[in-house]
């Protein structure tokens, strides 16, 4: 069959002479999301798409499988219980609180504070005696979080809107009357291509004007840094953190709030310019807790005097496991013999280990319910017995387990609300080898009886320390039972075995990340599981970058791509979105060497002329203030004018959402769009 031609989409003769080397950039005009031409070629792409996509197949089934819902960890403070559930009708989850008696009470209901499904509750933090709940909310997928706090017994608003709140943590003194935030500077202060930075860590009491807050950290310093903030349960021990944008290490401080005031704490160096991420918990028996990859890639918990936190002073409690990843800890104090819960994964799989507090001795297992993974390690802050824990794999909605260390028994404590019957899948982690030589991991799910080759998806991330663990998934199901296998590889750039794992695929590195991505793609057709031209690769974000890569660095080995909300324009990412943020994990092209490796991989300059690419979807979001759809506006036109044969190069411009969570209905919507292009071109 004959395509249907493209939308007219102008090539300019613009080239940047960076470093000596001559850079094109025929769509630059594509940057200017608000210029007739940008409007006209969006709405041009729209159409086409609309014309182009097939029925959705998979829509009904994906929504079946989200009824399962979904359940948070619980957050203790007293007898009060905070936790967060999603049952099969609603939008979004609602967040909740128990009181001692067990009844439930909804505190923030993302769908009665905006019934058209658009705001979004990003962050809560109740204070330290449960009376008192601040939480985050934004609208459209913006993430520009606006911050309120609300009184738990009544649940009216207490004061807000406090805006400029984006990723910042809230950390309570005791007594509920002030906290430390961290909020970026007015946007009349600062430049305007620098207003999503400038963040600052301030003391704020509540009912005052925030005109009042006093700056207590970050006057001076980068501006493209992140900061931590925390205040011991006891209200002692302030914490503060800050991180380079997105740079796997941190510099940290600590203040005694018995000996300076809140409003003028004398901040004490704990880790500073060293190449190394630490945080601390101080514990209820005195010791400070030190959870560190500090000459420990795979993370370790050392034990330190409070008053003296320095690195001379930490000892080893929990040493690094040569093969696992120490992700979490919980202590459970209430026993003869006091435990530390040790969370780890090994190669991505879950599990967690029962320590002796004083000594760090193994001891024994906590019962998992099987293979799958493990998030939100949870006590009570007063101290207990017992500890809850969230749990997931790729056929088990999200649970959360209770262990009782009396008893050494774990129980379902929270099951998701919804019953679903979820199809019967076989699922196998498989180890295949990167040109270079090293082994990589990849999970591979599919039908239960059978055999290849069967359309397949090729699912990856390898970036920023993240790893891809089991979890559920109602479009991973869905597509596995209709027939089709998806595999996740756990490339490196992740954090499946550490931080060196992740160094491995970052900066000069991250060639690497895109290796291990095709020989996961050869390793599946060497066994049989599927052949080229049923072989389809999806990512998003930086897991966009990856198939940006792959697609034009081995055209002729992916039948289908889809790629969503991607990083692209390696050369100009750092002009837009959080882009800034990201330097230390791509490199900036500011550096001359840094730009060579950026330029050597960057997929929108790598887009070469009469070659048949495969079916390519790319997903992208009008209000992702994170990664700017431009990326993937300049790269689907770049090949719309390149690729030959009768292969589909389509755009899916989504707005009034972003980068991050969204409502269930337009994320069955994206997944099942995005599940029938592949269909489709894989021949499922």
């Amino acid at each position: 069959m004959t395509r249907e031609p493209y939308p007219a989409a102008p090539r300019e003769e613009t080239v940047d002479l960076v470093h000596g080397t001559p850079v094109p950039d025929p769509y630059r005009w594509l940057e200017d999301p608000d210029s007739p031409e940008t409007e006209r070629w969006l709405l041009a792409q729209a159409e086409l798409f609309k014309r182009e996509a097939e029925p959705q197949r998979f829509k009904e089934r994906i929504g079946e499988l989200l009824r399962s819902g979904s359940v948070g960890t619980p957050a203790w403070r007293g007898e009060r219980r905070f936790f967060s559930r999603r049952t099969p009708d609603q939008e979004h989850a609602v967040y909740y609180v128990a009181d001692g008696d067990g009844a439930e009470r909804a505190l923030v209901d993302p769908m009665a504070l905006d019934p058209t499904g658009l705001t979004t509750l990003d962050t809560v933090q109740p204070d330290k005696e449960g009376r008192l709940l601040a939480y985050q909310i934004s609208v459209g997928g913006t993430e520009e979080s606006v911050l309120y706090v609300l009184d738990v017994a009544t649940g009216e608003r207490v004061e807000g809107p406090i805006d400029r709140c984006r990723y910042s943590p809230v950390a309570w003194l005791p007594g509920g009357e002030a906290y430390y935030y961290v909020r970026r500077l007015p946007a009349t202060e600062v430049p305007e291509n620098e207003r999503q930075f400038h963040r600052r860590v301030y003391l704020h009491r509540v009912g005052t004007s925030t005109e009042d807050d006093v700056l207590i950290f970050g006057d001076g310093m980068k501006m493209t840094n992140y900061y931590g903030v925390s205040v011991s349960r006891d209200g002692r021990w302030l914490q503060v953190s800050a991180s380079e944008g997105t740079a796997p290490r941190n510099d940290l401080w600590v203040a005694d709030l018995t000996l300076s005031p809140p409003e003028r704490p004398e901040l004490r160096v704990v880790q500073e310019g060293v190449d190394a991420q630490t945080g601390l918990v101080f514990g209820r028996d005195g010791r400070l807790y030190v959870h560190t990859d500090r000459d420990a890639p795979r993370a370790r918990v050392c034990v330190a005097d409070p008053a003296e936190p320095g690195f001379e002073g930490w000892r080893d409690l929990i040493p690094q496991d040569p093969e696992a990843v120490l992700a979490d800890f919980a202590i459970l104090d209430d026993l003869e013999r006091p435990v530390m819960l040790v969370s780890w994964t090994r190669h991505a799989i879950s599990e967690i280990a029962v320590h002796d507090l004083e000594t760090g001795e193994r001891l024994g297992e906590v019962p998992t319910p099987g293979l799958g993974t493990i998030g939100g390690l949870a006590e009570r802050p007063e101290g207990g017995h017992e500890a809850w824990f969230g749990y997931t794999d790729n056929t088990t909605p999200p649970s959360i387990q209770r262990y009782d260390a009396r008893t050494g028994e774990t129980t379902l404590w929270a099951a998701s609300p919804g019953a679903v019957e979820v199809p019967p899948v076989r699922t196998e982690q498989v180890v295949y080898r990167s040109q270079d030589g090293t082994d990589v991991r990849m999970l591979v799910i599919s039908p239960v009886s059978g055999s290849g080759p069967r359309p397949t998806i090729l699912y990856g991330y390898g970036g920023f320390g993240l790893s891809m663990t089991p979890g559920y998934s109602a479009s991973i199901l869905a597509w596995v039972e209709a027939g089709g296998v998806y595999a996740i590889a756990q490339l490196r750039g992740g954090g499946e075995e550490g931080e060196d794992w992740h160094r491995a695929g970052m900066l000069g590195n991250k060639q690497n990340v895109f290796d291990d991505f095709h020989a996961a793609a050869e390793h599946l057709i060497a066994t049989g599981v599927t052949t080229a031209d049923r072989l389809g690769i999806s990512g998003g974000s930086n897991g966009g970058l990856l198939v940006g890569a792959a697609l034009t660095q081995r055209p002729e080995l992916y039948a289908a791509a889809v790629c969503s909300a991607p990083l692209l324009d390696m050369v100009r990412y750092e002009r837009f979105g959080l882009g800034a943020t990201w330097n230390v994990e791509y490199g900036s092209a500011e550096d001359p060497e840094q730009f060579r490796w950026l330029l050597a991989y960057s997929p929108y300059h790598h887009v070469v002329e009469s070659v048949n690419y495969p079916a390519t979807l790319f997903t992208v979001f009008q209000s992702d203030t994170r990664v700017h759809p431009l990326h993937a506006w300049k790269m689907c036109a770049a090949l719309q004018h390149a690729s030959t044969g009768d292969r589909p190069i389509l755009l899916r411009n989504e707005t009034e959402v972003g980068h991050g969570a969204r409502s269930i209905s337009r994320s069955v919507d994206l997944s099942a769009d995005t599940l029938t292009f592949l269909a489709k071109h894989l021949r499922l």
